[in-house]
């Protein structure tokens, strides 16, 4: 079953880096009490992820900001170690907590996983964007087609606020 608006994040746990060590983070560390703009990826360092996606909420962080987000999260099913890289060649490392969902369990969970398989990716997240307010979904976007990240990304999330 897909999430939906006004269902609450499931229970799951991130990895994420911490004073150059591999961190478990849970989801209430990430949510409980916070407004978070999420934006989930297929996977760091693809083209549309790394080239419009991810610089649209780095670009657009302090309006987010200036609208009552606490934290910017973008989750991607990779290991930890890919998405230091990927917050740090980017440039974003300061403005948006990356977290690695190394196994998907996060994406299967909310049941947005994306088959990439054929390609030689493997199970991946479909791209999406929420804002969740202490655990709880407010708004939920898709991107309708391939390659693009316009209705999920960071100039249309500042809008819905």
């Amino acid at each position: 079953m897909t999430i939906a608006v006004g269902d609450r994040l499931p229970s799951v746990t991130f990895k994420t880096m911490k004073d150059g060590v591999p961190a478990a983070i849970s989801t209430d560390e990430v949510f409980k009490g916070k407004t978070v703009a999420l934006f989930a990826v297929p996977g760091a360092f693809t083209p549309t992820c790394s080239k419009s996606h991810l610089p649209g909420y780095l670009e657009n962080a302090a309006a987010l900001h200036g609208k009552g987000v606490d934290t910017i999260a973008c989750p991607a099913v990779n290991d930890v170690f890919v998405m230091d890289a990927w917050a740090k060649a980017s440039g974003a490392e300061s403005e948006i907590l990356f977290l690695a969902d190394g196994s998907a369990d996060f994406a299967k969970a909310i049941g947005l996983t994306l088959d990439l398989t054929a390609g030689g990716l493997g199970l991946r997240s479909q791209r999406y964007s929420m804002i969740v307010v202490d655990g709880v979904v407010k708004d939920l976007a898709f991107e309708e087609k391939a390659g693009v990240a316009e209705l999920t990304g960071g100039a249309c999330m500042v809008g819905k606020f």
